[in-house]
């Protein structure tokens, strides 16, 4: 368990401690960042195992790598760069050709599991799960560009740098991404 001095640190400072063998450091950074790396992957891929298989080892990349970091300033790129790789190898490695039914009756259906009373959090949840099956019917090459600037407020020259694409590609790519998500929700917003 993170000790409670690491808590209050910066990202910045954790990395620092990491990098020289502060384990404690390395366990708060990675506590932290978790959440967003399954997140990008959720958004990704719908398989629930594969997302929690890809997001463990983003981290363990992440902590095995982390000594190599040489600007700490760059983490969120670095760590974007990680999780773009990982998620192109699972492409490759599975021959994946992500299709998600969005006209399927499930999508519509409102799950009250968290006791969601009818109104603003229902269609929040609801939109958000419409969104997501319109994101994951995109080519991953659309995809991953939509969500690295959509999601992760990067920059197209960033976006360019991870992906390993001219920066007119990245526009195109977006640009796409961007038509086709505004068809598949034109209904919805």
């Amino acid at each position: 368990m993170p000790s409670d001095a690491n808590k209050n640190k910066e990202i910045t400072e954790l990395i620092l401690n990491a990098q020289k063998g502060n384990i404690k450091a390395l366990e708060e950074l990675l506590r932290r960042i978790q959440k967003n790396i399954f997140g990008m992957f959720s958004y990704l891929t719908d398989n629930r195992q594969d997302i929690a298989d890809l997001t463990q080892e983003a981290l363990i990349k992440t902590a095995k790598n982390i000594i190599n970091l040489k600007n700490p300033e760059s983490f969120r790129h670095w760590l974007n760069q990680i999780v773009t790789n990982i998620f192109y190898d699972y492409i490759r490695k599975n021959k994946i050709e992500l299709e998600v039914d969005t006209n399927s009756e499930k999508l519509l259906e409102i799950k009250d599991k968290i006791g969601c009373e009818p109104g603003e959090r229902c269609l929040f949840s609801e939109m958000d799960k419409l969104i997501k099956a319109a994101l994951l019917d995109l080519p991953e090459t659309l995809r991953i560009v939509i969500i690295l600037r959509e999601y992760e407020g990067l920059s197209y020259e960033d976006i360019s740098k991870i992906t390993n694409t001219t920066l007119g590609t990245v526009k195109s790519r977006i640009a796409r991404a961007r038509t086709k998500l505004q068809k598949e929700l034109k209904e919805f917003i």
